[in-house]
């Protein structure tokens, strides 16, 4: 039976940040479900085609603004935006394991056999 691994201790800025990046990865499906939310409410109630527009463009305002807050809090980390800190490509990323060297995949020849 292998020993049981010891827990990866991330540090309070790494863990706040990759919390955001879901957070940002999340975004797309609650706007999803808001915006089929009216649709679930019953076929039985006439509905304003008015009210109807105001929830939508309301609803798109607010994922701009809420992915508008979250990109300026990811901003302001010392990375910046594009930077995954659990990366193990980059510098200072999570070191990887003991004894696994992966390889990259070799490129296929693109001269064609005769």
């Amino acid at each position: 039976m292998p020993a049981p691994r010891e827990p990866v201790f991330l540090a309070r800025e790494t863990y706040r940040r990759r919390r955001l990046i879901d957070a940002v990865r999340l975004l797309p499906i609650a706007g999803l479900l808001m915006f089929f939310a009216p649709l679930v409410g019953g076929a039985g109630t006439t509905r304003s085609t008015a009210l109807a527009g105001i929830y939508v463009f309301s609803v798109w305002f607010a994922l701009l603004f809420a992915t508008w807050g979250l990109v300026r809090f990811l901003a302001r980390a010392p990375e910046g935006v594009g930077s995954d800190p659990l990366d193990p490509e980059r510098p200072g990323g999570p070191p990887s394991e003991p004894g696994t060297t992966e390889e990259p995949p070799a490129a296929p020849d693109p001269t064609p056999a005769s």
